[in-house]
């Protein structure tokens, strides 16, 4: 009985430090997002933060810890939005329609983020310590679009004749062409990019 008490309290602990670890997280995203990684440090943050720097160094072992669990959590919460769209659909049409209007809200509303995110994939390219992280975010990603595509083409009723990797590889290409242009002040980077995600679905599954 002790030991089941103990167990359930030690649970608990563990549970509370995941649990402010993720609102640390969430209150320093605006200012991971407008510094990226080269310009933050956890004093930095702390200074753009209600957050002391002894309280994110208590649960965050330095910056490397505390941006990768931020862009971690956010990019999980893209996948769900996504994930989202492929259950309710009953038609490959539908489908289309809701991924398209995901992508153009996210780069709109997310740029930021999504800054951050190819920020710290160019990162792990010199840092070794990021790319673990990295590898793990975007094949989540991957997976992400595979499931979207499929989907897609198992209800337009035609075979899908490419890999996960390129298929990521080809959105995740006209993404970042269409973020580069939404921070630049773009105004019709969205509408671009629904355009030419739209073009390559309708290529990769013509019968549809």
């Amino acid at each position: 009985m002790g030991s089941a008490v103990a167990e359930r309290l030690e649970g608990r602990a563990v549970d509370k430090v995941a649990q402010r670890r993720s609102e640390l997280a969430a209150a320093t995203l605006k200012t991971l997002s407008e510094l990226g990684y080269a310009r933050t440090s956890l004093r930095e943050i702390a200074a753009n933060s209600e957050f002391s720097h002894g309280v994110l160094h208590y649960y965050f072992r330095d910056k490397v810890d505390l941006i990768t669990h931020c862009v971690r959590e956010y990019k999980a919460q893209c996948v769900t939005r996504y994930d989202q769209v492929v259950a309710r659909s009953s038609s490959a049409a539908e489908l289309a329609a809701g991924f398209l209007d995901k992508l153009a809200e996210t780069l709109v509303q997310d740029a930021a983020m999504h800054r951050l995110w190819y920020d710290l994939r160019g990162q792990s390219m010199f840092e070794e310590s990021f790319r673990a992280d990295v590898a793990e975010i975007d094949l989540s990603l991957e997976r992400m679009i595979w499931r979207v595509l499929s989907r897609y083409a198992e209800l337009a009723g035609v075979p899908l004749d490419l890999t996960p990797p390129t298929a990521y590889a080809v959105f995740d290409g006209l993404f970042l062409q269409a973020l580069l242009r939404q921070l630049a002040g773009d105004p019709d980077a969205a509408r671009d990019l629904r355009t030419a995600v739209a073009a390559v679905i309708s290529r990769l599954v013509p019968a549809a």
